[in-house]
């Protein structure tokens, strides 16, 4: 939560950037100053990474900004108000632990967790919020509602297949919003989980590409989202953030931040 200030307005609440010098990472600092709520206290990146010690603004292509990226997110995440990790599926597990141990409000859009993870990220939101997103896009956000609403509607008579496509370097396929928006479907239509199909395809500089489509006899419906900039999930991401700092202990996702509106 966020201390009042003068006059009944509240401080920024302090963030950590998780995930130095990863794109998301450099693209949320670069995005940074377009929420006046917010206000950099520590960047982190992995133990032996060339930014540790370098001025976070001026890895990120910003002005300096005298934030230098740490290497111990424990230390970092002293007195702030909210985190936000884009690193990797290997540090998420200790970044979820120091962020407990610290008491802030973590948004983890670290994606090819797995199981035991998952877990923790369960076992965290016990006690901090905890927002753990595949996608940070207010636009994806949506359409997981429609998702939603179309296969409960459509039901069993329909085969549903979820087709994505991502840059030649993103590591996991399916992707985390593939997985998500296949499982929002066979939840809302009654199904087993592997009564979904996916495909995947890799190659190029693609940001992220999703459709979710409904296959019947004579007849479809197709729904999809087309990123071209990879800002709309940092923006997504710190908006969310703002959103999630403000919270009570347990587990959110974006749609949640965008309920209360």
């Amino acid at each position: 939560m966020t201390d009042a200030g003068a006059g009944g307005s509240q401080a920024p609440v302090r963030v950590v950037v998780i995930g130095m010098p990863g794109r998301m990472g450099m693209s949320l600092l670069r995005l940074l100053p377009e929420f006046p709520a917010l206000r950099l206290q520590a960047a982190v990146a992995a133990a032996g990474s060339s930014a540790v010690g370098r001025d976070s603004g001026e890895l990120a292509g910003t002005t300096p900004n005298a934030v230098l990226v740490t290497a111990d997110p424990g230390a970092a995440l002293q007195g702030a108000g909210l985190a936000i990790d884009f690193s990797t599926a290997a540090a998420a597990p200790g970044n979820i632990r120091a962020c407990v141990a610290a008491r802030v409000p973590l948004l983890i859009g670290t994606t090819g967790l797995g199981p035991d993870v998952r877990t923790l990220i369960a076992e965290a939101a016990r006690s901090i919020p905890v927002m753990a997103a595949a996608n940070t896009s207010v636009a994806v956000a949506v359409l997981h509602d429609l998702v939603r609403t179309a296969a409960a509607r459509l039901g069993r008579s329909f085969d549903i297949q979820v087709r994505e496509t991502h840059h030649a370097s993103k590591r996991d396929a399916p992707s985390g919003t593939a997985l998500t928006l296949g499982a929002a479907a066979a939840e809302a239509a009654g199904l087993a989980p592997d009564r979904i199909g996916y495909a995947s395809t890799r190659g190029g500089d693609v940001v992220g590409d999703h459709t979710v489509l409904f296959l019947g006899a004579g007849e479809r419906l197709s729904l999809g989202h087309s990123a071209t900039d990879r800002s709309v999930f940092a923006r997504g991401a710190l908006a969310a953030g703002s959103w999630l700092a403000r919270q009570k202990s347990g587990s959110y996702d974006v749609a949640d931040s965008l309920r209360e509106k």
